[in-house]
């Protein structure tokens, strides 16, 4: 399958523009040059078809392109290759994915599948909180074995989507083969609009302080985030930690939205540079946030990137909140999202965007994608060096600097979960082992169709993990043929592993909310941020001081 870069790290959508083959129509001066290529391309492509050694139709790019058409789609993708490491072409398929992730719903079941390429199983690997899957008991780990009369025997993924989705109020019948079991477990699923938060938790991490975790941005961020705070009001919210960890991205004008509730009318929050029309412009608050009195701590990992960046470097240059954590990913590209024949879209890089002091956030890549995509997987340093011509300044004249994603006021490792573990532990999180351990947990009382399971521990939410869970996990990982237990490095990450295996656990059980109030409490990120309070007031309290100065000499000057 063709490798899509850039996918993860999010897509900052300028906007959606109804265009013809030539992206809305090329510019008249350039639609001769166009055609020409477009001559000779397609030249080239009926000369493979016709003489290709092999025939064409057993070429694929994917599942659901094969033939011509997996030609055209790799020949656009070398093409965008060239140019940058997130402009990226979608299938129709995958580009109705899309628009549903940015929509932030559909009708369907609620879950996501991968197919495991050794055994030939199509595999659940993640459940949307509230839907009908999750209702019924399906479970991560979960094996699709059949559809209605169909077995599932050699499916790809997108043989079961296609007979999983359908018209809300329909129903689906599933087998379900559960490791652990030997019957099959047999569900009838009815359909129905399945919600893809973007605000996966809130709530109160101790008295008057509210954390929210924003995990993505689609397009209902902002209202689900005004809902979450306000419903964190009506429980004496003080403070703010706002959780913006391994967030990729989404659309602009959300995270426009979400810094607006943190700041004064008329604040800069965002400008985009590039080539096309309106892509020159400087976007600010344009009203009142409904938060800005209240002292903010932002979150943020290596996998923060896109509009988390944006939000992030918001409220550093106006000195709105205290940005812990590590140095975010880097990506200040602003595509547009085309539609552009047949239901296939282009994800097209047409500008750059900067924070209001004039940071650039976009790292560089010099051609070399792969290890700019790699990114994430580099562990960082507190300290970096920095070019002179990078200083810029907050509105408090603090000291921030362009050249490569935003760096925390105050660093603290931690790329799982807030927790910097050793190779070991991070190698146990890579393989799913925590997740499989899981399996053998149930909770007590629940009596959904698909509950029954081969689990031999019965837990309610302020269940804590045990030692003879600890010795059960041990024996657990000795079974693994691929896995010989480093003692030292068990030792050094316990901690780690006991709040892995109790998040995993309450995340099958309890959903993701009880799961983050769970591992809050052990945190190391999180635990360090709300330290910064106490320096996140007082800065506030600066910025109303510089504001009140401000009006006296405004009156003056227009005398």
């Amino acid at each position: 399958m063709r490798m899509q870069r850039g996918r993860w790290a999010g897509v900052v959508v300028a906007g959606l523009v109804a265009t013809g083959v030539a992206l809305g129509g090329a510019r008249v001066a350039t639609q001769d040059r166009v055609s020409d290529r477009m001559r000779i391309y397609t030249a080239a492509l009926a000369a493979v078809e016709a003489d290709y050694v092999e025939p064409v139709s057993e070429v694929c790019a994917s599942a659901d392109a094969c033939g011509s058409a997996a030609l055209v789609y790799d020949s656009i993708d070398g093409m965008l290759r060239t140019l940058d490491p997130h402009s990226s072409f979608f299938s129709p398929k995958e580009f109705a994915q899309l628009r549903e992730r940015q929509e932030g719903r559909y009708f369907g079941i609620g879950i996501s599948i991968v197919r495991n390429p050794a055994t030939g199983d199509v595999i659940v690997t993640q459940l949307f909180e509230g839907s009908p899957a999750y209702r019924a008991g399906i479970r991560r780990n979960d094996i699709i074995a059949g559809v209605g009369d169909e077995t599932a025997d050699d499916w790809q993924t997108e043989d079961v989507v296609k007979r999983v989705k359908g018209p809300k109020g329909t129903t689906v019948n599933l087998k379900i083969r559960r490791p652990g079991l030997d019957s099959l477990i047999e569900l009838t699923v009815e359909r129905d609009e399945v919600i893809m938060a973007s605000v996966r938790a809130a709530f109160m991490v101790a008295p008057g302080t509210g954390y929210v975790r924003l995990q993505d941005f689609a397009e209902t961020t902002n209202d689900e985030l005004g809902a979450a705070l306000d419903r964190l009001a009506g429980q004496g919210l003080e403070r703010l930690v706002l959780d913006l960890r391994d967030n990729p991205g989404g659309p602009l004008d959300q995270a426009i939205a979400v810094s607006n509730r943190f700041l004064q009318r008329g604040d800069v929050i965002v400008s985009t540079r590039g080539r096309v029309r309106n892509a020159d412009e400087v976007y600010k608050a344009a009203r009142q946030g409904d938060r800005t009195d209240v002292p903010l701590v932002v979150l943020v990992n290596r996998q923060s990137a896109s509009a988390s960046e944006i939000v992030t470097g918001a409220m550093q240059d106006h000195d709105r909140g205290i940005v812990v954590g590590e140095t975010t990913f880097g990506k200040a590209l602003v595509q547009s999202v085309y539609p552009i024949a047949n239901g296939a879209g282009l994800a097209l890089t047409t500008g750059r965007y900067y924070t209001p002091s004039g940071r650039m956030i976009q790292r560089p890549w010099d051609g070399a994608f792969d290890d700019y995509l790699l990114y994430a997987q580099r562990d960082q340093e507190g300290v970096r060096e920095h070019k002179p011509e990078d200083l810029k300044l907050t509105d408090g004249q603090r000291q921030v600097y362009s050249g490569g994603g935003i760096e925390p006021d105050h660093f603290v490792a931690g790329p799982l979960d807030g927790f910097n573990p050793t190779a070991f532990s991070r190698m146990l999180r890579g393989r799913q082992v925590f997740v499989t351990f899981a399996e053998r947990f149930t909770r007590d009382g629940d009596d959904r169709p698909g509950a029954r399971s081969a689990a031999t521990h019965r837990v309610t939410p302020d269940w804590e993990v045990s030692d003879a869970m600890l010795d059960e996990f041990r024996e657990f990982l000795r079974s693994e043929p691929r896995i010989a237990i480093d003692e030292a490095a068990f030792a050094t990450d316990l901690t780690f592993i006991k709040a892995m295996i109790h998040y995993e656990v309450d995340l099958d059980l309890f959903g993701l909310e009880q799961a983050r109030r769970a591992i809050s409490a052990v945190d190391p990120q999180l635990q360090a941020a709300l330290g910064y309070f106490p320096e996140a007031a007082d800065m506030l309290d600066q910025a109303r001081l510089r504001r009140d100065a401000a009006v006296p000499a405004r009156t003056s000057a227009a005398h």
